[in-house]
C-alpha cells in the first residue's frame, strides 16, 4: 500500500490529464467531425469512418484511452482501502464516471455500431440505411462518453484541491 501512496499524486494527475484528453478527442467528434462526415456523400462518409475506426487502434490512442482506466482501478482500490484519505470520494466518483461512462459506453454503445459499419459496403443500400442511424446513435453515445470523461477529469482535478 505504501507504493500506491507514493504513486497517488502521479496516478491522480495521469487520470485527470488522460480523462481530459479523452474528453477532448470525443468532444471534437461530437462537435464537428461527425457533422462533417454526415455532410459527405454516404459512401465517402462511411469509407472515412471505417478508416478512422481502423486507424484509431494504435498505441498512442489506446494509452490515452485505456491508461486512465488502469489508474482509475488503482485509485478506487486505494480509496476503498483508506476511505479517510482526502479526495477518496472524488477518486471513486471520477473512476466510475470514466470506467462506466467512457470505457463502458464505448464497449457497449460505440464499438457495436463500429462493428456493424465495418461490414457494409460504403456504396451499398445497406450501408446507406445503416449510415443514417449510425450518425445519430454513434454521436449520441459519443456525447455521453464526452461528458463522462470531462466530469471524471473534473473530479480528479478537484480532488487535488483538498
Amino acid at each position: 500500500m505504501a507504493i500506491v501512496q507514493n504513486l497517488r499524486l502521479p496516478l491522480i494527475l495521469f487520470a485527470a490529464i488522460g480523462s481530459a484528453l479523452t474528453a477532448g478527442i470525443f468532444f471534437a467528434f461530437s462537435t464537428f467531425v461527425m457533422q462533417a462526415l454526415g455532410q459527405q456523400p454516404n459512401a465517402s462518409g462511411i469509407a472515412t469512418m471505417q478508416a478512422i475506426n481502423i486507424t484509431v487502434i494504435n498505441p498512442w490512442f489506446m494509452a490515452v484511452f485505456l491508461g486512465p482506466g488502469v489508474a482509475c482501478l488503482i485509485l478506487t482500490i486505494s480509496a476503498l482501502r483508506q476511505w479517510e484519505q482526502p479526495g477518496s470520494l472524488y477518486w471513486v466518483v471520477g473512476s466510475l464516471l470514466y470506467l462506466i461512462g467512457t470505457i463502458g459506453v464505448t464497449v457497449a454503445g460505440n464499438v457495436p455500431l463500429n462493428d456493424a459499419l465495418a461490414i457494409v459496403g460504403p456504396g451499398s443500400a445497406d450501408g446507406a440505411t445503416l449510415w443514417t442511424r449510425y450518425l445519430t446513435d454513434w454521436t449520441f453515445w459519443n456525447h455521453v462518453r464526452t461528458v463522462a470523461a470531462f466530469l471524471a477529469a473534473g473530479m480528479f482535478t478537484f480532488s487535488l484541491c483538498l
